[in-house]
């Protein structure tokens, strides 16, 4: 008989619930329910829109309960990295979760090395630096005497939140707790000496449990709401979007490949038993998070397909409507190497073909103006900063990488991939798409004790979806453009 399980997968831009089937070694995937992630603009910040986030959610679970009528073995949820909510006494929210991008985290990081030096934080938590980090969100509430931290009673990732919103139980999940930068990986529990040195309460953290821990059956209103089973189980996944992700790279046991996850970010690292905290590493900002089976994930956080994303929104509001596809033959057509940016360095949302091309004639360059120029822009700029890292990783981990593995939404993004190629000179195997749904069921299965550990995951990922492989064609024609993004960027 086949094994259901629900994969409620909350990205950037959008949300799923996704109906996984495991049958016989293999693994396929269903959306039953697609729904938009859009931050909300208030005088006081930027939020996520939380409770609708939680009716898109249990709107997805009746999909498969009311409706379809289907036996549901488990429920596991993963989001992005960092954020958070605050509950009180009473198990409420006590105000919505902020955005990362919220304009609360500017000038953190300064502010937190003046009582902690940037060398202390990273010796005790081996994560790099970006003003977005779970840290600088806890300590700007600090400093600003937030009235909602001085009543909560705990903090929960935004995951975790979703999963005591199902069973009622206060957990924080290991994958989703390293994207902190208050989780020690050394000591493995929460670095409560840099804590205690920003006068942040630890007794407002849950305890730390592995991916795949079972945490319990749905509340009855749950049940009651979506139709499912009262004893359907609700499984702390691989929490972290990333993490899930990782887990489902169709990569054989040995260690000459890297990842990609690609998406709004793109997450570019290799998987090692122990972290790399050393002056090399804190000089690179790389971080150390942690996967499944405690795998750590030796990686670098990259913009990714974040200044795309944003061109093609201000290009809709200005009444040019692009599809992504459209984007990229228009991409494809335009000239080779007309300029590079540092994606890094576009963050913040809003103007964004004009921001790009204003960086590029700040610094000498032509200002790129047209859709295709600009996607191409992106494009090849996203390869050269993949080239650099790749060539940090090999200096960390101390190996040669042969094979990059592109998972994610960007990984059907064919001329990226063959850009990334030909600007590496490696391999490239592209897919699947959907490796964070996939993570994120074949660890509550794992969790279930239907498939025995990370190896035997990745041994279902490789039978159950098709991968693409691209090699270099014109390794060449990158050099000159290397040395320039190099220069650029330093």
């Amino acid at each position: 008989m086949p094994d259901h399980f629900l994969a409620v997968d909350l990205g950037a831009e959008s949300g799923r619930v996704i109906l996984g089937v495991l049958d016989g070694g293999r693994l396929s995937l269903e959306p039953l329910h697609r729904f938009p992630n859009q931050p909300v603009a208030l005088p006081t910040g930027l939020y996520w829109d939380t409770l609708r986030l939680w009716h898109e959610i249990l709107t997805g679970l009746a999909v498969a309960g009311r409706e379809r009528r289907i036996p549901i073995e488990g429920i596991g949820v993963d989001t992005w990295g960092v954020d958070f909510a605050l509950l009180g006494a009473d198990g409420a929210l006590v105000d919505n979760p902020r955005h990362y991008r919220d304009a609360r985290n500017n000038g953190m990081l300064e502010r937190t090395f003046s009582v902690v030096s940037r060398e202390e934080i990273f010796a005790q938590t081996g994560v790099q630096f970006m003003q977005l980090n779970s840290l600088y969100q806890w300590h700007a509430l600090k400093l600003a005497w937030s009235p909602a931290l001085q009543s909560a009673r705990t903090l929960l990732f935004m995951p975790d939140l979703f999963h005591y919103f199902l069973t009622g139980v206060k957990k924080a999940e290991l994958t989703i707790a390293s994207t902190s930068q208050f989780y020690g990986p050394l000591r493995g529990d929460w670095a409560r000496e840099l804590l205690a040195a920003l006068r942040l309460d630890p007794g407002l953290l849950p305890e730390i449990v592995p991916a795949g821990t079972r945490l319990g059956p749905i509340l009855p209103y749950v049940a009651d709401q979506t139709g499912l089973d009262g004893g359907t189980t609700v499984f702390a996944t691989a929490s972290h979007d990333t993490a899930s992700a990782v887990a489902a790279v169709p990569a054989a046991s040995d260690h000459g490949w890297c990842y990609i996850s690609s998406g709004t970010w793109s997450l570019m690292g290799v998987e090692l038993d122990e972290p790399v905290i050393n002056e090399r590493a804190l000089e690179l900002n790389f971080t150390n998070e942690i996967g499944v089976e405690g795998r750590v994930r030796l990686l670098k956080n990259i913009m990714g397909l974040w200044p795309l994303q944003e061109c093609r929104r201000e290009w809709a509001r200005q009444g040019r409507e692009f599809s992504y596809d459209e984007l990229t033959r228009l991409a494809a057509d335009a000239p080779p190497f007309f300029a590079v940016i540092d994606p890094d360095q576009f963050l913040e949302p809003g103007h964004m073909p004009e921001r790009i091309a204003a960086w590029c004639a700040e610094r000498g360059q032509k200002a790129p103006g047209e859709p295709g120029v600009v996607c191409r822009v992106v494009l090849e700029s996203l390869a050269l900063r993949y080239r650099q890292v790749l060539e940090n990783l090999e200096e960390l981990s101390d190996r040669r990488i042969e094979r990059i593995h592109i998972v994610g939404g960007g990984s059907r993004n064919v001329l990226l991939n063959q850009f990334v190629a030909d600007c590496t000179n490696r391999t490239v195997l592209a897919g699947p798409s959907e490796a964070t749904a996939a993570g994120n069921i074949l660890t509550q299965a794992m969790g279930a004790g239907l498939v025995l550990g990370l190896d035997r995951i990745r041994a279902v990922v490789r039978e159950s979806f098709p991968v693409e492989v691209y090699q270099p064609k014109s390794p060449a024609e990158w050099t000159a453009p290397y040395r320039r993004f190099v220069s650029l960027s330093a």
